[in-house]
């Protein structure tokens, strides 16, 4: 299969964008997968009702089957018509945070998506993109997209449609390029189909700003390796470079520590950091990632930093920890499922 390639400036006016879209939304509609950008990162949609479409979702992706995907739609309308019903707490989350990157786990409807879907759980996870191309897209379309991150599992996802065809050139039918995405990691997926709302996977939208939006709100265990995943990105190794990754707890020194003892035993050493501490390292490749002044740019070019690493001969990668307010949490979260749960503190050496 050749993979078809539309590229599309990020413009508002929907009459400038669906035109040159048209064809995409066609292959939608006839139940091929199509790569487009959002606001996180670049989605693998199609027709959430089409089982056969769903499947070469997973097929694409090499996707465990237990994984469930999510949801996108453009309208209340279309939220509702795949979710069995929409608590008051879910309708306040929607008018405070969409379109944005917020998942919400609502009770499904029956019959309204394929249970390739929601992985045949009770549950369906729903989310409205803050992207003038996936909104459009999804208008034009008329249909809600099942919409995994557009990358090979367990790969880094993807932040440009060079990522995306790098992993899945010639495995899917096209890719929307749009440019480089905003946030840089994915939505966060809480759970409203029942109690307290729990933060399944955290990401764009901060639990400190859900707190603030509905009060109480907690944080999902981790999900053992018989137990179904309610969510995407809770149980299986995610957002892997091809080195191994540690984790590393503690002052650049310790750091540096590591990164002498390793390249002592002949390895080829990778350091991910920030631009405060670039300077720090004296290793095989540095690559600095943001700021830690500004802890929502080192989120949106994680992905990308992992993924230049791939470029590199490095046979492991030491990266820096960051706090764990705010997207500190969610940046955290994606590098502990990258490191595969390596990790290392100066207290522990």
């Amino acid at each position: 299969m050749k993979t078809r390639v539309w590229v599309v400036d990020n413009i508002v006016d929907k009459q400038q964008v669906y035109p040159q879209i048209r064809e995409a939304v066609e292959w939608l509609r006839a139940g091929e997968v199509i790569a487009f950008p959002t606001e996180t990162v670049y989605g693998l949609g199609a027709d959430a009702a089409n089982t056969a479409a769903v499947e070469k979702i997973f097929a694409a992706k090499g996707r465990p089957s237990d994984n469930p995907l999510i949801v996108h739609v453009a309208s209340m309308a279309q939220a509702e018509a795949v979710a069995a019903s929409i608590p008051p707490m879910a309708k306040t989350l929607m008018e405070r945070f969409w379109p944005g990157p917020l998942t919400l786990v609502l009770p499904k409807r029956a019959k309204a998506v394929s249970e390739r879907v929601t992985a045949g759980l009770p549950t369906v996870a729903v989310r409205m993109p803050d992207h003038p191309l996936a909104l459009a897209l999804i208008e034009a379309s008329g249909l809600a997209l099942a919409a995994p991150s557009a990358n090979r599992s367990g790969r880094p996802s993807p932040t440009t449609a060079a990522h995306v065809l790098a992993d899945l050139d010639g495995r899917i039918a096209g890719v929307i390029d749009g440019g480089p995405t905003g946030v840089g990691v994915e939505s966060t997926v809480l759970d409203c189909s029942g109690g307290v709302p729990t933060i399944l996977r955290p990401g764009g939208v901060t639990k400190e700003a859900l707190i603030e939006a509905i009060g109480r709100v907690e944080e999902a265990a981790a999900v053992d390796d018989e137990a179904a995943p309610k969510a995407p990105g809770m149980k299986y190794t995610h957002y892997a470079p091809k080195a191994p990754l540690w984790i590393v707890a503690g002052p650049p020194a310790f750091l540096q520590r590591l990164v002498d003892e390793s390249r002592a035993e002949g390895k080829t050493v990778g350091v991910l950091t920030t631009e405060e501490n670039r300077d720090q390292y004296a290793a095989d490749v540095v690559l600095p990632c943001g700021t830690r002044q500004a802890l929502e740019t080192v989120a949106s070019r994680l992905y990308d930093t992992l993924r230049r690493f791939d470029e590199t001969n490095v046979d492991l990668i030491y990266s820096e920890a960051f706090p764990e307010e705010g997207i500190g949490a969610a940046i955290m979260n994606r590098l502990r499922k990258a490191a595969g749960g390596r990790a290392i503190s100066e207290q522990r050496k």
